[in-house]
């Protein structure tokens, strides 16, 4: 039975219970329907509180259970009436406020996409999405969702990504861009190669996440039992003593009415769905609850470096022409010839030369491993290893690099590099004003290369040439007084170190599903300053959340000195009681609004991007 059929049910027996009294003046019939129903309920939450102690936890229900026992005792069978009207309400209240805290994550359920648009030679054909595989040609029709992963191949337009990122600013897309399943198209109609089936898209991993944090319970409940615990034996000694001194066992009664523990079982949960609800609105989604109650405490944050403090795409570094040709040319020529290949390399030499100075390009024999041979507008161009190139031995280079020959003759090389984040050295900054004074960063790269990322954004300590078991062994490592830990990655090879850190954070928004799915919070937008937005949703949260568990402690508290005095009749204090339920719920939701958090100030620092080895 679901707590709104509780509640009404319990309605509905109170309503009929004032009928028999006031209308046909039956009172014992009215007493034993509400001592019936009351001992039921009774029974029922007495057999959960039994599983609750077996599974090793405390909980507070025996409270509610005597207040229930000792009304209907001396026949308060209205003020019984009251507290099972409370407790069915203050659950279906819950059940409300979660369905309310947990909208945004909901939404990006309803726009799942199901059909796709597939070219089949020059036909268009319509197809489950599940039937879409890695290179087929689909077409993205304006306003439609985007339904798997892809590279547009044709077309531009802008793209809302907001379910996705939590970003509302539309994205300008062009040709070899990325785009998103999830993500709504614009205006104009794009066609896109998938580069991934329906279920490893970005839009599904987000939908199983989401699924996964509603299943997962939030356990900060567990904090509010250690409340609970002094709390329970205040309440008996005080109903104890004001039945001892007066000699009357309805003042036992009076007590525990008004110490009912709902803003304690209630509070808590509704405040950290929140929470959870407001970090999804930021572009971050939370598993459970438990990772907002350590993230807001977090001493340590350990950093990868590939894909986490760099951006993990190799871009143009360097442009090395021999004498009797220009830079601008050979980058036009190399980036011509590559125009339609799908290597990383390729994607970045287009991007870096601009889709409107590229030259037409023919008769294309790609050799995987090797390079690539194009005829580009009259010229044989070809691109990649030296050996391909002819390149002399004084040219060749320990970094990545692709080399260029045009019409038989050696032309130049091209390198690459991975480049520091624009935002990465702000975020550590961030982090030190946040009072997280052991900033990490682990990396499998060499020392000389990370100790220069390191200096430049602020790392306080290093540890270079990690193999994934070196990480987990630091994390593992540190003292509790640099307790809890979170890392930050995005790679497959961080998904170890991200499950054995007390809150593994994932970069998800280009970071590999085994990643997101050992982590415990997942960052949807490419944005490293998320990681210090998210330390300020779970402090927020977590102050709101303490704050409503105290809020109810004091007000029952006062009332419990009150009571025992035998001012407050049992039937009115448990009037009292359902205000106390609803300031204490109220304020709870407090956490799913906050103040406006925005993203870590960043600035392009050209000088302060270095080149970065692939090893990681």
């Amino acid at each position: 039975m679901s707590h709104k059929t509780k509640l009404f049910t319990t309605i509905a027996v109170g309503v009929l219970a004032l009928i028999l009294q006031f209308v046909f003046h039956l009172n014992v019939a009215a007493q034993v329907i509400v001592t019936l129903m009351g001992s039921v309920i009774a029974l029922t939450m007495l057999i959960e509180m039994i599983k609750t102690l077996r599974s090793g936890k405390y909980g507070v229900d025996i409270l509610a259970i005597t207040a229930i026992i000792a009304t209907l005792a001396i026949s308060e069978y209205w003020a019984s009436l009251m507290i099972l009207v409370m407790l069915t309400g203050g659950d279906a209240l819950e059940d409300f406020a979660q369905h309310k805290a947990g909208s945004e994550l909901k939404n990006l359920l309803a726009n799942t996409p199901q059909t796709a648009h597939r070219f089949s030679g020059d036909q268009l054909m319509d197809i489950n999405i599940e039937d879409v595989h890695i290179d087929d040609s689909l077409l993205v029709k304006p306003g439609e969702v985007v339904p798997v992963d892809g590279i547009i191949v044709t077309g531009e337009s802008t793209v809302d990504e907001s379910s996705l990122t939590g970003e509302s600013r539309p994205v300008d897309k062009r040709l070899g861009d990325e785009v998103m399943s999830g993500a709504v198209n614009g205006d104009s109609a794009l066609t896109i190669r998938a580069t991934k089936a329906a279920a490893d898209s970005q839009y599904q991993k987000i939908v199983a996440l989401v699924k996964e944090s509603e299943a997962r319970p939030a356990h900060f409940v567990r904090l509010a039992d250690r409340y609970a615990v002094p709390f329970t034996l205040v309440a008996y000694l005080i109903a104890g003593l004001a039945w001892a001194i007066s000699g009357d066992p309805h003042r036992f009664a009076e007590v525990l009415v008004v110490a009912s523990p709902c803003p304690l079982i209630l509070a808590a949960p509704v405040a950290l769905v929140s929470g959870m609800s407001r970090a999804s609105r930021n572009g971050i989604i939370v598993k459970t609850g438990t990772v907002i109650e350590k993230l807001a405490g977090a001493k340590t944050v350990a950093f990868d470096k590939t894909g986490t403090i760099t951006r993990g795409v190799l871009a143009v570094d360097e442009i090395k022409p021999i004498a009797s040709i220009t830079a601008k040319r050979l980058l036009q020529a190399a980036a011509s010839a590559e125009q339609q290949s799908n290597h990383i390399l390729a994607r970045s030499l287009v991007k870096s030369a601009r889709q409107d100075k590229l030259l037409p390009t023919d008769h294309i024999d790609e050799e995987t491993g090797t390079g690539i041979t194009a005829h580009v507008d009259g010229q044989i161009i070809k691109v990649g290893k030296a050996e391909l190139a002819g390149a002399p031995a004084k040219d060749q280079v320990d970094g990545t690099a692709v080399y260029v020959s045009i019409d038989g003759q050696y032309a130049g090389y091209i390198t690459f590099n991975d480049q520091l984040r624009p935002e990465a050295k702000d975020t550590i900054a961030d982090l030190h004003s946040l009072g997280v004074n052991h900033v990490m960063m682990l990396t499998g790269d060499k020392k000389d290369t990370a100790q220069a990322i390191a200096d430049d954004v602020g790392i306080d300590d290093l540890k270079a040439e990690c193999l994934p078991q070196d990480k987990i062994d630091m994390l593992n490592s540190l003292p509790d007084d640099q307790r809890p830990s979170v890392m930050v990655g995005d790679g497959v090879n961080d998904a170890p170190s991200l499950a054995i850190a007390d809150v593994g954070i994932a970069m998800g928004a280009h970071g590999s599903t085994a990643a997101s799915e050992s982590a415990d919070m997942v960052i949807l937008k490419d944005d490293l300053g998320r990681v210090n937005r998210a330390i300020r949703i779970s402090r927020d949260t977590m102050k709101v959340a303490k704050q409503s568990v105290l809020l109810g402690i004091f007000i029952c508290t006062a009332l419990m000195l009150v009571a025992s005095v035998g001012v407050i009749p049992a039937l009115f204090g448990a009037m009292l009681q359902e205000v106390i339920d609803t300031v204490s719920i109220l304020w709870a939701l407090r956490a799913r609004h906050g103040k406006s958090l925005q993203p870590t100030h960043t600035t392009h620092r050209q000088s302060h991007q270095q080149p970065v080895s692939a090893q990681e």
